[in-house]
């Protein structure tokens, strides 16, 4: 692998004073070693780092590339944004999309590494919490690489490659991809140690100990190690920090600042001078009554059909219709607009929001799917329970073991809750090819302009991005997924 140096300046964290409160003064011309001394540096170095995750070519592609290829939106056009070959599965090894987020994720990566190398494990409870961060950005990123370029941890693991395994800050070191399985045995161990390493208490907006057990209850649900992913989810829901959204909070939920928001685990913060417009996250997904915003990716019908069958399900506030002035409804290319607020709306600013990585509702959704998959169905019933009633559903709206809606099984009840809940936050196609299952796509939309139907098994090659081909050219002992 070959890294630009020269794109991870330490300098840059300056970008974060104002949010992180911390006097930058003394590094305004400073050595990369000179800053990487110290707790205030060292704190300096690591809130840059959070700065890079910000970016858009981070964020942005994370969200999209995770979200995109499920079943809970469609897309209502031909596109030249990288995202048309994400929705549609039409990877190419030149995707723009999949070459910024694999070089921005790596240099996080050299960026955590970096301030790793320099701490002395130890020294000082703040100086364990920076270490502990670093880790966690680290593993965390590494995970989401391997989601993006590795197949599905069910399907041979210790043969099948994941990415490569990034512990140095060596510009050019030429390594080649660990497999799968040895990604996901990385990221746990960092995991692991990371949590034991931060003990300080911090908002939604930094890497903490229960980030870390949040992160590993959904790491170790994907390599159906289910024991485990109770364990970790008993461990986040048993420190009563975080509670979920009551059913009078949830319409508003996206529009909280995530540091007042009592559900939100981690979240990458954005503030009104990270705003990006028309170039956000939520601007493919929601056009405001002002006309700021694309909105041309709208909430698939079968998803639409799903949420609204209970009225009184608050989750359908997320969804907005775009009406004529006559009030019939508005359409793009015979498609009807049916907007996605999620991300948007924070502050009042219609493409302004923090994407939320992890969160209660989340951890909830992990273990009754662990529970489910372990015969503890109450248990799971329960847990999805919890679920619906945070979403305003009481009485009859609610499962039980004998009455699981017509779902055929409780594993089944708890997918289907995990999409309604979980909907445009990049879980659905993961929950899917995860666990053995197809993505259909039976409804209008550019991923098939003739029918409108797409059938995607877990085994499909596309299943998974291409490495980028700038990067098979500069390292070639990176190997290529199968074509």
């Amino acid at each position: 692998m070959n890294f630009s140096l020269s794109r991870f300046l330490l300098l840059g964290c300056v970008v974060v004073t104002t949010s992180c409160e911390i006097d930058t003064t003394p590094y305004n011309g400073l050595s990369e070693s000179a800053i990487l001394q110290g707790a205030q540096g060292l704190r300096a170095a690591t809130d840059g780092n959070y700065t890079f995750l910000k970016e858009s070519d981070y964020t942005r592609n994370l969200f999209i590339m995770n979200e995109y290829p499920g079943d809970n939106l469609t897309l209502s056009g031909t596109t030249t944004d990288a995202l048309f070959l994400t929705y549609t599965y039409r990877h190419t090894s030149d995707q723009a999309n999949a070459l910024q987020i694999y070089r921005k994720a790596y240099q996080v990566i050299v960026g955590a590494n970096k301030v790793i190398a320099a701490v002395q494990e130890g020294t000082s409870k703040e100086m364990d919490q920076i270490l502990g961060e670093n880790i966690f950005l680290r593993a965390m990123v590494h995970f989401e690489l391997v989601r993006l370029f590795g197949r599905p941890y069910a399907q041979s693991p210790e043969t099948n490659l994941g990415v490569i395994i990034k512990t140095d800050a060596k510009a050019d070191d030429n390594a080649a991809r660990a497999t799968v399985k040895e990604v996901y045995a990385f990221v746990v161990g960092e995991l692991q140690k990371a949590a034991k390493l931060m003990t300080v208490t911090r908002t939604s907006s930094y890497a903490t100990a229960a980030a870390a057990n949040a992160l590993l209850s959904r790491v170790y649900l994907y390599m159906n190690d289910n024991a485990s992913a109770i364990q970790y989810a008993d461990l986040v829901i048993a420190e009563n920090r975080f509670s979920l959204a009551t059913p009078t909070q949830v319409p508003d939920f996206y529009t909280v600042e995530n540091e007042q928001n009592k559900e939100v685990i981690l979240a990458i913060k954005h503030t009104l001078k990270d705003d990006r417009a028309w170039s956000s996250l939520g601007s493919m997904l929601y056009t405001s009554p002002g006309g700021v915003g694309w909105g041309e990716v709208y909430a698939s019908q079968d998803y639409q059909d799903l949420v609204n069958k209970n009225a009184n399900d608050k989750r359908r506030t997320f969804l907005v219709r775009k009406l004529t002035a006559q009030g019939a409804q508005e359409k793009r290319n015979g498609i009807d607009k049916v907007y996605v607020t999620k991300f948007s709306n924070q502050g009042g600013i219609a493409t302004l929001s923090s994407p939320i990585l992890l969160r209660l509702s989340e951890v909830y959704l992990n273990r009754a799917e662990a529970y489910a998959k372990t015969g503890a169905t109450d248990k799971a019933i329960a847990d999805v329970n919890l679920i619906r009633q945070r979403a305003g559903l009481t009485g009859t709206e609610l499962y039980s073991a004998s009455d699981l809606k017509g779902l055929p099984t409780v594993l089944d009840v708890v997918l289907q809750e995990r999409r309604l809940e979980l909907a445009f936050e990049g879980h659905r196609a993961y929950d899917l090819y995860r666990n053995g299952r197809s993505l259909v796509r039976n409804y209008p939309g550019y991923h098939n302009t003739t029918t409108g139907q797409q059938t995607v098994p877990a085994t499909d090659k596309q299943v998974v991005h291409l490495i980028p081909e700038a990067e098979i050219i500069l390292n070639s002992n990176l190997k290529q997924n199968p074509l």
